[in-house]
Formats: C-alpha cells, sequence, structure tokens
C-alpha cells in the first residue's frame, strides 16, 4: 500500500519522506504561489487558475490572495462561496464548503494531525480526516478548524474560534476550544 493509499483510507502515513505526495505538494504550492501573483484585477485569470488548483468550484466564487493549501484536488467549495485574505487549507483529506460560505480574513482548515508519541511523530508520520462545512456558513477572523470536524449549517463561527468538535446546525459558536453559544432560527 502507497503512503497516498494509506492517507486516503485514513491510516497514519508518512507524509514527509514519501516523493510522490512531495511532488503533488510542491506541484500546488508553485499553482498557489502563481495564483497569488495574478493582480487582483485580472479576476477571470485568477478563477480560471483557482479551478485548476481545486478539485471542484461552484460558479460564484471569490479566493482573495494569499491563499495556500497543500494538495489542492481534495477540496470542494459550493455556490457562492468566499474565502478572504490568507486562507490556509491543508486537505490531506476531503474539505468539504457547501453553499454560502463566507470565512473572514486568516482562517485555516487542517485536516492533518500527528502521533502523540514521539517517536512515531518525529518519524513525520500524520493522518488526515475530512473536514465538512454546510451551507450559508459565516467564520470570523482567525478561525482554526481542526481534523475530522464538521459544521452544520446556518452556522456563525465567532473570530478566533479553534474548533475541534462537531458543530450542529442553526446555531452561534465561538471560543477556544469552539462551543455552541446559542441557538439560530432556522431560516
Amino acid at each position: 500500500m502507497t503512503e497516498k493509499e494509506k492517507r486516503d483510507a485514513g491510516m497514519i502515513y508518512d507524509a514527509n519522506y514519501d516523493e510522490e505526495l512531495e511532488r503533488e505538494m510542491l506541484a500546488c504550492q508553485d499553482q498557489c504561489f502563481l495564483y497569488n501573483q495574478i493582480l487582483p484585477s485580472r479576476k477571470e485569470e485568477r478563477d480560471e487558475k483557482m479551478k485548476q488548483i481545486l478539485g471542484k468550484t461552484g460558479g460564484s466564487f471569490e479566493i482573495r490572495p494569499p491563499f495556500w493549501c497543500d494538495y489542492g484536488y481534495n477540496i470542494e467549495i459550493g455556490e457562492n462561496f468566499f474565502a478572504n485574505h490568507n486562507c490556509v487549507i491543508l486537505d490531506g483529506a476531503k474539505v468539504t464548503f457547501g453553499d454560502n460560505v463566507f470565512i473572514a480574513p486568516d482562517c485555516g482548515f487542517y485536516t492533518a494531525g500527528h502521533p502523540l508519541d514521539r517517536e512515531r511523530r518525529n518519524q513525520g508520520l500524520e493522518y488526515a480526516r475530512p473536514i465538512t462545512v454546510g451551507n450559508d456558513v459565516w467564520l470570523g477572523a482567525g478561525v482554526r478548524v481542526m481534523p475530522g470536524v464538521t459544521i452544520g449549517s446556518n452556522v456563525v463561527v465567532g473570530a478566533g474560534s479553534v474548533v475541534v468538535k462537531d458543530i450542529p446546525d442553526n446555531v452561534v459558536a465561538a471560543g477556544s476550544p469552539c462551543r455552541v453559544i446559542r441557538e439560530l432560527e432556522e431560516p
């Protein structure tokens, strides 16, 4: 079984010393670098480059540079998606965003995690767990979403939150660790 196959199966894998994964990450880093150099006034060119990077996009989206991801092909965005400056998505596993998702500046989505025992961690081993964000979600500035988290639909996550557990539909959540503050009325 290759390291990529292990990663995709949710197993512990070698992310740092595998030539195939390193090649894919470097190619994606190059594409992100090129994207980040496109003038803001060249929106069509930026959108086309982003469509080359991401696995799936809706028809209407905006991602403001700088933007960085590991592989790109594991990221899917829905319709009317907006990510402000300095969005980072470590997409060792699938990262899926629904429709009408608004991401404030300096947010991160991290599917990667590492073993707690130092010997395996020091070998460069890690795991990747998918992240899912529902429809009609607003994530405030500086939000961090950790491996394996699902954020429901019609959710507002307050600035600076660290989301380590699932967030249900129709709530405002905030904090570190993030927790439900109150319910929202369904639309």
